[in-house]
């Protein structure tokens, strides 16, 4: 069941409550059809940008809001054709789930016929047939989170805003949910703007991500490049585990206390530091490796075990292994670490 899709353009959208900038203004293209994701910790603007977008928010002044051809800076929520999912659903109580899922439709008067064809249809999608006639405080917390999807998606909008739908979850649901979600929004081709501060989330949810720190884009680019590639020290070390390694370059080499690390990088000389995920490490012989130290613990996580090694680095570093292999506290151990999975940040 595809949607029509439409692009959101905001261009200087800034946002000021009570004299204070919660929000700089920023420029911001998202695709016909694009799952984007607004990644931050809270307090960092990505809510307010979301209510930009729906219109429950204004910009300040020089701001605009376009979707397609159309202004709607001025335009309240019910009148943009967006559906909104909320982080606590806001479900009518005193409705069962058809007439949740089939409230828009009465608003918009609908007929009766149409818009039953329509919430029956959204049953299905949502496996919700057998509880079609319950109240709503008989439903599981996953439960809700599909009627208050459907419930979005029924009057057909032309673009849809996830505000940490999945928050209130617990962790299991959470993944199950998020997978789920990630084939609906991929099989309705709705433009989809989604906030979260869950990096698994957004990793497996969006096309793109924007990283947001204090108001600001920090990044955007795709789960792969933002973590891979990360543009700077706030997005290196919210999305994802990192360690530091501390340096000066020598004949083009970062020479650390353990050696030299052949970089392969075209950063220009001078005083650096390089980065690395865990798992971009493995365990090599202590008395040839570029970086050495001794096990301080040794976690086993079932597929993996992660290690914490000191006297590598300035800080402890993390490194994850094979999830058999068993090493004891002390143990000396060398660490090596591909050159291209070096993150080198000023």
């Amino acid at each position: 069941m595809k949607l029509d899709s439409m692009p959101i353009t905001l261009t200087q959208c800034g946002k000021t409550f009570r004299g204070t900038r919660v929000l700089e203004p920023l420029d911001l293209s998202i695709g016909a059809g694009e799952t984007l994701v607004l990644l931050g910790p809270s307090g960092c603007g990505k809510t307010t940008m979301l209510r930009l977008i729906a219109g429950l928010e204004t910009p300040d002044a020089g701001g605009q809001v376009r979707f397609g051809d159309d202004d709607v800076t001025a335009l309240p929520i019910e009148r943009r054709k967006v559906g909104m999912v909320f982080q606590n659903y806001a479900l009518f109580p005193n409705l069962n789930v058809r007439g949740n899922i089939g409230y828009g439709l009465k608003i918009a008067r609908v007929s009766a016929a149409a818009a039953r064809e329509r919430v029956d249809e959204l049953l299905a999608m949502m496996r919700l047939q057998a509880h079609a006639d319950k109240p709503i405080g008989q439903l599981s917390g996953g439960q809700r989170q599909r009627v208050a999807l459907a419930r979005a998606l029924a009057p057909r909008p032309r673009v849809l805003l996830l505000d940490e739908p999945l928050t209130a979850l617990d962790a299991r649901l959470r993944d199950t949910l998020r997978g789920e979600m990630n084939a609906l929004l991929r099989e309705l081709g709705v433009t989809t703007v989604y906030v979260t501060h869950d990096q698994a989330e957004a990793m497996e949810l969006g096309e793109r991500v924007v990283v947001m720190s204090a108001g600001r884009i920090e990044q955007i680019g795709t789960p792969r490049e933002i973590y891979y590639r990360p543009a700077s020290r706030v997005v290196a070390q919210f999305v994802g585990t990192l360690n530091r390694i501390a340096g000066q370059w020598r004949d083009g080499a970062l020479v650390t206390t353990g050696g030299k690390l052949d970089t392969h990088t075209t950063r220009s000389p001078g005083p650096t530091e390089l980065f690395f995920r865990p798992e971009d490490a493995t365990l090599a012989d202590p008395a040839h490796a570029p970086l050495r130290g001794v096990i301080e613990q040794s976690t086993f996580l079932g597929e993996r075990t992660r290690l914490t090694v000191r006297g590598a680095a300035p800080d402890t570093l993390l490194v994850d292994v094979a999830g058999r292999i068993e090493l004891a506290r002390g143990t000396p151990v060398g660490i090596a670490i591909e050159p291209q999975a070096l993150i080198a940040l000023a």
